[in-house]
């Protein structure tokens, strides 16, 4: 407990020394706590109109109003709820299932590893936004099964990280001597293999996060989503693409959000691959 105890304050005192883990873990805290805060900090009600349609920035509607005079800080602020709401489900979904297929397969090998891998490498060779659009299109057009297609694009990047990093550990000298002294797989699985793994997984799933922000974006742009008035920053967009030249800041606002949120979170992906990483944490 002490040797791991002594690795979280290494870890922590490096994240407050790295500038781009720190800048990214500002920029998603902001975002964290305006989710969380949404009730008593959005100005307005995100679903009522507040005022004059298309009424530009002011002191009490500091982004200014949609076409339906609807409150555009209001419905960013709750907006932050919805789109971090899908991409940590799709992102927990996608590694659990990842690392269920990564750990099998790179644990075990042989004739098992060869055929994962190979569903694994069909499910990579077909363009992420389209094997998306395409599980939206079998399962039908909601939120929850938005969720579910951008776990099904992140599951062969979670195991392929993770069975690179089983690959380089199970013939470790601590594991070796686990299997010698009769412990059981999933003793050694739990026990010596995973907790020395979660390095990249922890990197791959922040960097994950950003990515899962962008699809869903992307996906209910193209109106995938189900629900055109819920306050979801991709839904905003599509609903105000046309507000372009007369009320730019309606579709702006939220590409700005969508931006700010992603590049925090992968700022925060590199940055903490440069502290799990001690080659590239000494070159800093």
């Amino acid at each position: 407990m002490k040797a791991w105890q002594q690795k979280g304050r290494t870890a922590i005192k490096h994240f407050f020394r790295n500038k781009l883990a720190f800048t990214g873990g500002v920029l998603v805290s902001l975002f964290l706590l305006a989710a969380l805060l949404a009730p008593w900090i959005a100005p307005h009600d995100p679903y009522l109109n507040t005022g004059v349609g298309k009424a530009g920035p002011s002191w009490d509607s500091p982004l200014g109003t949609d076409q339906l005079g609807r409150d555009v800080l209001s419905r960013i602020i709750y907006g932050s709820r919805i789109s971090l709401q899908i991409a940590v489900f799709s992102v927990s979904m996608a590694l659990i299932v990842g690392c269920a297929v990564g750990l099998f397969a790179g644990y075990y090998g042989g004739i098992p590893d060869t055929i994962l891998m190979r569903m694994m490498d069909g499910m990579l060779a077909m363009p992420s936004i389209l094997l998306a659009i395409v599980v939206v299109a079998i399962l039908g057009q909601s939120f929850f099964n938005v969720m579910i297609a951008i776990a099904v694009v992140f599951v062969p990047q979670f195991a392929r990280v993770l069975r690179s990093a089983v690959l380089s550990v199970r013939e470790r000298d601590y594991v070796l001597a686990a299997r010698a002294l009769g412990a059981g797989d999933w003793r050694i699985v739990t026990r010596a293999v995973l907790p020395n793994c979660l390095g990249p997984l922890i990197v791959q799933a922040t960097l994950g996060l950003g990515t899962a922000i962008l699809d869903a974006a992307g996906l209910n742009f193209l109106g995938l989503g189900g629900q055109i008035d819920v306050p979801e920053w991709g839904t905003m967009i599509i609903r105000s693409k046309s507000l372009f030249l007369s009320a730019w800041w309606v579709p702006t606002a939220p590409g700005i959000a969508i931006f700010l949120t992603v590049m925090g979170f992968n700022l925060l992906g590199d940055g903490l691959r440069d502290i799990f990483d001690p080659q590239l944490r000494h070159r800093r």
